[in-house]
């Protein structure tokens, strides 16, 4: 078994980018360093940063053979003593093809400011203690809204289990304590009925976002779920949405598709076909944003979280039970769904307010 740091010259752009050169188990493979690349030195700056570049591929290059000896032995080596956990951070994002990639270097960029300010930036995995973990909670805890700090720190989490299993660490450090990030929901604005109506009959400059919205208002799918939506989800016959799993808690998917939901998806097409033909998240939600303020609804509907938010909310103020919308909108847990009931109980409790009298 061997793990070799190479080069390699673009000869189109000059630059030299970094591969591992992996022998392992009778095969050969390359892994490409695809954040590292060496540009040609022209200054004693730009020599010295080519020399941070090669010390972090180093790094990784002797963190990369230790997991596979640590696989082939079931041993822990010493490469939590030699590997700084930001660089071995970096090469996880990198390599991270799952659909919140975005959220997970959104961890790695709030752990490297937060190092980076108590003085640990090149802190190794032997060094990473309890302390360190809880100092960064208490830094998300400050400087995150909403659930920002929670699902920054789940992902830190995931990661950094990662380097566990890979025996970059003696032992599971957050078997060692219980401190969690204190960030609660920021509530939503949502859509009643009267305003999906208004918003329907209003002009939009993209159709493909206007049937996505209404669908995702009718259904409760998320953008992730309703961008990749193919026909052989559609189930016609039966009016329902079949063999769809969301994207982000892996759960299945199982709604009864109302008349609006099927009078706005159309004719059907071929099983691979999308059903919607959308661009991008932010320009989706800039649209969505331009039409909710045309239709003269004065909310916060910041984006595609605030339809699915519409639809969990207006069924429970058509009286659906928390199991049934937890179902529809295929949570983990009652508890996510537990935000509708109550939005929908401070709102009769604002209602019956009204009816005071001075006695």
């Amino acid at each position: 078994m061997s793990v070799i740091l190479r080069k390699y010259k673009n000869p189109k752009t000059g630059t030299i980018r970094l591969r591992l050169d992996i022998y392992h188990n009778g095969q050969r493979f390359f892994e490409t360093l695809k954040h590292l690349t060496l540009s040609n030195p022209t200054t004693p700056a730009a020599r010295e940063f080519n020399k941070e570049l090669l010390r972090q591929a180093e790094a990784i290059r002797v963190a990369r053979a230790a997991e596979l000896e640590a696989n082939n032995y079931s041993l822990v080596s010493d490469a939590g003593r030699k590997t700084e956990v930001l660089v071995w951070f970096e090469s996880y994002v990198d390599k991270y093809n799952k659909k919140d990639k975005r959220n997970m270097a959104g961890a790695l960029k709030r752990f490297e400011d937060y190092l980076i300010s108590v003085g640990k930036r090149n802190l190794t995995f032997v060094n990473l203690t309890v302390p360190i973990i809880e100092g960064f909670i208490d830094r998300l805890n400050d400087t995150c809204s909403g659930e920002g700090a929670s699902s920054y720190y789940s992902r830190f989490k995931k990661a950094i289990r990662q380097a566990y299993k890979h025996r970059l660490m003696k032992d599971n450090i957050f078997d060692f304590f219980k401190k969690k990030p204190q960030g609660k929901a920021i509530e939503k604005d949502f859509l009643t009925m009267p305003e999906i109506q208004l918003l329907v009959k209003t002009p939009i400059a993209s159709n493909e976002v206007r049937r996505a919205a209404i669908f995702s208002l009718m259904t409760g799918l998320a953008w992730i779920d309703v961008k990749g939506l193919t026909w052989v989800n559609i189930d016609l016959d039966n009016k329902r949405l079949k063999k769809v799993t969301r994207s982000k808690t892996a759960v299945e998917v199982t709604v009864s598709l109302n008349e609006t939901a099927i009078a706005v998806i159309g004719e059907p097409s071929k099983p691979d076909d999308k059903v919607f033909c959308l661009g991008s998240a932010n320009g989706a939600n800039k649209t969505l944003k331009a039409w909710v303020k045309r239709a003269g609804i004065n909310k916060e509907i910041k984006g595609w979280h605030n339809l699915r938010h519409s639809a969990g909310t207006n069924l429970a103020i058509a009286g659906e039970d928390v199991l049934t919308i937890s179902r529809i909108l295929a949570h983990t847990s009652t508890q996510h769904t537990a935000r509708y009931v109550k939005t929908v109980e401070d709102m009769q409790r604002k209602a019956t307010d009204k009816l005071n009298i001075e006695l």
